[in-house]
């Protein structure tokens, strides 16, 4: 068994225009206040990382890990989550998504994939210029309208976007291996992977890759009813990555899963800040740690009702309340006898 590493914390949801969240250094050193010790950048926010001089410059790469490291963090992962989805976009989301693309490739759905690929593959770069293990992102979607079965989908629909989407991430997840880097796919609905069996689908389809890999989150199953201690058992090997995110289902007699198009606020389903919701964190860090996973436990604050700058002040301590740190004896060493083989072989009668 090994101890997770932690608190760290996702920077996307914090970063904006006013101090102390417009800058890398500002926003580690705020971080660090909470009692933070790992920070998980989104490569998309240039008022945090430039990912285009990350990709091409080890020692620029070296100025952001010094820079976190000045303030007692470490970089945990990058995040091409926006990118990761502009990967693969059924034609309904064109216009939706298109504000996470780069200005010169919106209302060109190619021009904007190939342009998401080459974020991610630089993200990839620049995760091996920093000496990261794993990358979190996306998996983008085009199945995704056909999600419920209503009308039925025709034969072959579903197969035909899962082999495109392996097709898609294929060269990707080669360049991931030759970099040495895991990609984290968080399992999340609105993407074609969005939990088990969806996740099994792609896998197969890209060869069982070493490189195609999970980021757990336990808020995404508590919204689908999946039993997410269960995930961690069965997939365990493949989770690389781990965001701390709460979240709490209550279904009425007017909606439940699919919320009926209500605000969060208002939803059955809804993600709470860390200690508000339903998750149980003590279930959680204790299948991760049983099961050998020794990266990072990082915040990720979404939450309907509270501020985020409340959400992180109590986010570093839940985390640290959580972390288990590993014995290295068992708990009835006390009691070994200090028997040797021959007397195993008397105690069950086979000297006789």
């Amino acid at each position: 068994m090994k101890t997770i590493k932690g608190p760290g914390i996702f920077l996307a949801q914090f970063a904006g225009d006013e101090a102390p969240f417009n800058s890398f250094e500002a926003i580690c050193a705020w971080a660090a206040s909470l009692g933070y010790r790992g920070v998980q950048i989104p490569t998309w926010d240039a008022r945090l990382f430039d990912l285009k001089q990350a990709s091409e410059s080890k020692g620029y790469c070296d100025e952001i890990a010094g820079i976190a490291a000045s303030h007692g963090l470490a970089v945990t992962e990058l995040s091409t989550h926006l990118q990761g989805q502009l990967v693969a976009v059924h034609p309904a989301y064109d216009t939706a998504f298109d504000g996470f693309a780069a200005p010169e490739v919106r209302g060109n759905p190619k021009a904007r994939t190939d342009w998401a690929v080459d974020q991610v593959r630089r993200a990839l770069t620049a995760s091996r210029h920093l000496g990261l293990k794993a990358h979190a992102t996306f998996s983008g979607a085009l199945a995704w309208p056909y999600v419920y079965p209503w009308p039925q989908r025709p034969a072959g629909l579903v197969e035909a976007a899962f082999d495109e989407l392996a097709r898609r991430w294929r060269p990707i997840l080669d360049h991931a291996e030759e970099m040495g880097v895991d990609v984290a796919y968080e399992i999340h609905p609105g993407e074609d992977l969005h939990d088990g069996d969806s996740y099994e689908m792609f896998l197969e389809r890209v060869g069982n890759h070493s490189r195609a890999n999970l980021l757990y989150d336990p808020s995404h199953f508590v919204l689908q009813q999946l039993d997410y201690l269960a995930y961690i058992d069965i997939y365990h090997e493949r989770i690389r990555a781990f965001h701390a995110k709460d979240a709490e289902f209550n279904p009425t007699g007017r909606q439940g899963v699919y919320g009926g198009f209500q605000p969060w606020v208002r939803r059955a389903g809804r993600f709470r800040s860390l200690g508000d919701g339903q998750v149980d964190f003590g279930g959680v860090f204790s299948k991760l740690t049983q099961h050998g996973f020794d990266g990072w436990a990082v915040l990720e604050w979404e939450c309907a009702l509270k501020h985020p700058e409340d959400g992180a002040r109590e986010g570093a301590p839940f985390i640290e309340a959580h972390i288990i740190r590993v014995t290295e004896r068992a708990f009835d060493d006390f009691a070994g006898a200090g028997t040797d083989e021959a007397a195993n072989r008397r105690m069950l009668g086979l000297e006789r």
